[in-house]
């Protein structure tokens, strides 16, 4: 993405968020539109999937800290729409530039006329970046699986193989910018670079398109990727696969796929951080005794000694039996105790409890009744 791309985009506006978000801000905000507008939920909607497209690359700049402030400089410095496109090309806005002591100030120039990123946009396209989606059970997001990932997307025409041009033809060096996908002229002062609009940019011409792929050297297909997924990954992260979103166009090299994690919810297991959490059910008379515990872990059982009179609601940790980390270590297992409350009686445990009422000291309830009574004068 070029400077002039940056300029001319809005990518607050694109994710709806205020200039001064917060990293959290404009990743919600990314999660639910990228949600919305799904190719997968909205099939056959162009406009949806060109939001899609917009918002993945809003959220690509403004996710990135170096990238987001690089754009904020260069929008501050030249304000939006400081390019417009005319049949002159492009014009630059006269702008005061006495005040501006940043660091990059030679390298935003180069960007700007001819150098820098205007360089590395010549030659075939990248492709798009694509995001898919991936729903896992509980237990293959804690330990890690590698799973099939069905997409449909743009793929390498195979009839071309990518470069556009009929079987038994090639594209051909463009005679306008000599390959380079960019032409120079003057404007005033400055020297311009802008792309080539013979080409558009390509740096090679398609006498005879490819009649699969009509000359962009890609089609969509339907094709399955094996994804291998770390163990402990969490509910909406983001895993990045290196070149495998779209093809560049004519050969150009492929964007990157992005796969967002959905995760299960376990009827046992809950998740805290790198921790396991599980909610244990146990008698009045276990809790006041003390009892063994048989608990299930994600890889076998544990026994764990809960100790007497151990009340409702107390956690028990079970050390290095949660999540894996990449370290090689783990989180631990919170057993959680419910003292539960049988609803129904026989005769012969209402009578023991009532001796057993009877042999106990009441519950300590002098500051409750205290309050009571104050409050009833």
């Amino acid at each position: 993405m070029s400077s002039k791309d940056w300029l001319e985009k809005d990518f607050y506006a694109v994710l709806k968020v205020s200039k001064s978000a917060s990293a959290d801000e404009i990743k919600k905000a990314y999660r639910s539109l990228a949600r919305e507008l799904h190719p997968d939920h909205n099939p056959g909607n162009a406009e949806a999937e060109n939001r899609f497209k917009e918002v993945s690359e809003a959220y690509d700049v403004l996710s990135d800290d170096a990238k987001r402030k690089e754009y904020d400089e260069l929008r501050s410095l030249f304000g939006s729409g400081a390019f417009r496109s005319g049949t002159g090309g492009p014009r630059v806005q006269q702008q005061d530039f006495s005040g501006f002591t940043g660091g990059g100030f030679g390298d935003l120039f180069g960007n700007l006329f001819g150098g820098g990123a205007a360089r590395r946009r010549t030659g075939p396209a990248r492709g798009r970046d694509v995001e898919a989606e991936l729903l896992l059970d509980f237990d293959s997001a804690a330990r890690g699986a590698t799973l099939p990932l069905t997409l449909r997307s743009p793929g390498t025409c195979d009839v071309c193989h990518g470069s556009g041009a009929k079987p038994g033809t090639s594209p051909r060096t463009c005679p306008t910018c000599g390959g380079r996908g960019l032409v120079t002229r003057s404007e005033g002062a400055f020297s311009m670079a802008e792309p080539c609009r013979d080409c558009q940019g390509v740096g090679t011409i398609v006498d005879e398109p490819c009649v699969e792929c009509h000359g962009t050297g890609g089609v969509t297909k339907t094709r399955t990727l094996n994804v291998r997924i770390p163990a402990g990954v969490a509910d909406g992260q983001r895993i990045r696969l290196k070149e495998r979103g779209e093809p560049g166009e004519r050969g150009g090299p492929p964007g990157d796929l992005y796969v967002l994690i959905r995760v299960q919810p376990d009827e046992l297991f809950g998740r805290s951080g790198d921790d396991l959490t599980l909610t244990v059910p146990v008698t009045f008379a276990e809790a006041a005794l003390g009892t063994d515990l048989r608990v299930p872990t994600l890889d076998g059982t544990v026994t764990l000694r809960m100790p007497p009179g151990t009340p409702s609601g107390r956690t028990l940790r079970v050390r290095r039996k949660g999540i894996q980390r990449r370290d090689g270590s783990a989180g631990d297992l919170l057993v959680t105790v419910e003292i539960e409350v049988p609803a129904v009686l026989s005769e012969e445990a209402r009578k023991a409890l009532a001796e057993f009422s009877a042999a106990t000291p009441p519950a300590d309830r002098a500051t409750l009744d205290a309050e009571v009574r104050r409050r009833e004068h």
